[in-house]
């Protein structure tokens, strides 16, 4: 055993380990169990199963001291090896390692094997000498955090990025799920077949809003990554505001939007563009026409109350993420998250040798976030350029290859969709002969838990919206048949302009009248 001393306030402290394992703002040692660790290693070379019961739970840093640490670790090679576990085998690999001396030599090692008669009760010390590791880990994290936070000359918000990445860091590496036996897994899913049974529609996830999506993928699933993929000018930012629309106003879920490329009034602006059927650009200067005002004011409401948190937050860390997802399904009860796009987010806090590394890790915790939160994340990401440089129909319609800057992606996700205009190539007729003028293909090019394949939707560039291709027909039907209509109380059949715009839209203080029609921008 180690010499201890009495300390001046009461602590003990060993004469064996180094200032580095000592607690120094407290004067006293970290958390640790000598003896356990004597206990394991024992066991360990008197039973051959009882590494594959500790091996789960126990790494060889987990041990409090050095020279066990290193005999763990050559107990560890030698099981890897499927090679004989004792006292001699140890020995002789503490020899080819060049540590043999380092832990007190085969003596060492033979007192150990003689400490214990018996690998009874390995778990359950393997199990204390992993809590008091995790308590040091815990201790020297709040200590690195206090010391960058006392240096003024750091900025407190990358501080904060280093102790949330550091945290999940150690969470991550601590976290272990257990295996369970299938009878309770198989009643789960028996009440998941009986669920989507009693549900005609076939729905067994989040609703799309899109009739012929939602026949092919049952909604999007709880747990799944979904990679949604485009070039620039296709239009995967209003497809996903136009589900997020779908989902959050059409069908009440809680929705999460996160905008990393545009603000919170840009992206309102878009939604509002979508719902009320008014161009972008005259949402943005304000020079709308009196049936536009009209409409504002009728369907304003159907984004007001509307279970959508939006935010804005520009490169936004997989580690902000997760904090705010995590609070966002605590306290509002968020059924589905949205990210525009994967590509500007960052792991901020950790380092790697190239954006490539980068991105794996973002989609590899966007993929770990949608598992531990049981809700779909939908991440929007760019394609490369090599789309542009192929000829023909097939040539410019994108491919699992394009996926920008990180095969990962592929891999971490559980599907991968394509936003692909084929008019925007001058590409008028698919090989089907279907007209294209005014669509776009919704391309499934991977599913892991179905087919894969092709959807058609009207895209209306206009109002930055996609519908199903007969709803855009069906909507200009209802238009034509509610003819005038009301604002406040002002006629606007005539062109009169609204006179009292008090509480317009549920706003205090309304919106300004339109301004004279010589001075509106065309669509």
């Amino acid at each position: 055993m180690p010499e201890e001393k009495q300390t001046k306030g009461g602590a003990r402290r060993s004469t064996r380990h180094t200032a580095g394992q000592v607690d120094s703002t407290y004067a006293r040692l970290q958390p640790q169990d000598l003896e356990a660790e004597k206990v394991v290693l024992g066991a360990l070379m008197i039973d051959r199963d009882a590494y594959s019961i500790v091996c789960e739970i126990l790494r060889a840093e987990s041990f409090y001291e050095k020279r066990n640490s290193k005999i763990y670790q050559a107990i560890q090679d030698l099981s890897l090896k499927e090679s004989p576990v004792d006292v001699v085998t140890v020995t002789d690999q503490l020899a080819k390692n060049g540590d043999l001396e380092d832990v007190g030599g085969p003596l060492y090692i033979s007192e150990l094997s003689t400490r214990v008669a018996s690998s009874a009760n390995v778990e359950y010390h393997a199990r204390i000498i992993a809590q008091k590791s995790l308590a040091r880990q815990i201790i020297s994290f709040a200590g690195n955090v206090e010391t960058l936070a006392f240096d003024e000359t750091n900025d407190i918000d990358i501080v904060m990025q280093t102790a949330e990445s550091e945290l999940f860091t150690i969470s991550q590496t601590n976290m272990k799920k257990d295996y369970t036996q299938i009878d309770p897994v198989v009643k789960l899913a028996i009440e998941t077949i009986q669920k989507a049974a009693a549900n005609k529609s076939g729905m067994t996830g989040v609703p799309t809003g899109y009739r012929e999506l939602d026949k092919k993928t049952s909604g999007w699933q709880a747990s799944d990554l979904i990679i949604i993929a485009g070039r620039p000018a296709m239009g995967k930012t209003s497809f996903a505001l136009s589900m997020a629309k779908n989902i959050a106003c059409d069908h009440q879920i809680p929705t999460a939007f996160f905008s990393l490329e545009m603000s919170n009034v840009q992206l309102v602006n878009r939604l509002m563009s979508n719902v009320c059927e008014i161009a972008g650009s005259r949402i943005l200067n304000g020079q709308l026409q009196p049936d536009e005002w009209e409409r504002l004011d009728k369907r304003v409401n159907n984004l007001l109350g509307a279970p959508l948190y939006v935010d804005e937050t520009p490169g936004l860390s997989v580690f902000e993420l997760r904090t705010k997802a995590r609070r966002l399904v605590r306290e509002h009860g968020i059924k589905i998250i949205m990210i525009d796009y994967l590509q500007l987010m960052n792991a901020s806090g950790m380092r790697f040798s190239s954006r490539q590394e980068e991105v794996s890790k973002i989609s590899q915790s966007l993929k770990g976030l949608a598992k531990e939160l049981d809700i779909p994340i939908i991440a929007l990401s760019q394609l490369n350029r090599g789309v542009e440089g192929r000829e023909g129909l097939e040539g410019k319609r994108p491919q699992l290859s394009d996926l920008r800057e990180s095969g990962a992606i592929e891999q971490d996700a559980d599907m991968v969709m394509f936003v692909h205009r084929p008019e925007y190539y001058h590409i008028y007729q698919d090989e089907k002969g279907r007209d294209l003028h005014g669509m776009a293909q919704i391309i499934i090019a991977k599913h892991r838990k179905g087919a894969t394949g092709d959807v058609l939707l009207t895209f209306r560039g206009e109002f930055t919206r996609f519908e199903n291709p007969d709803e855009n027909s069906f909507r200009r039907r209802k238009n034509e048949d509610d003819g005038g209509g009301e604002i406040m109380g002002s006629k606007v059949n005539g062109g009169e302009m609204p006179t009292d715009v008090q509480g317009f839209g549920g706003f205090e203080g309304g919106l300004p009248p339109p301004a004279d029609d010589s001075e509106t921008l065309p669509y």
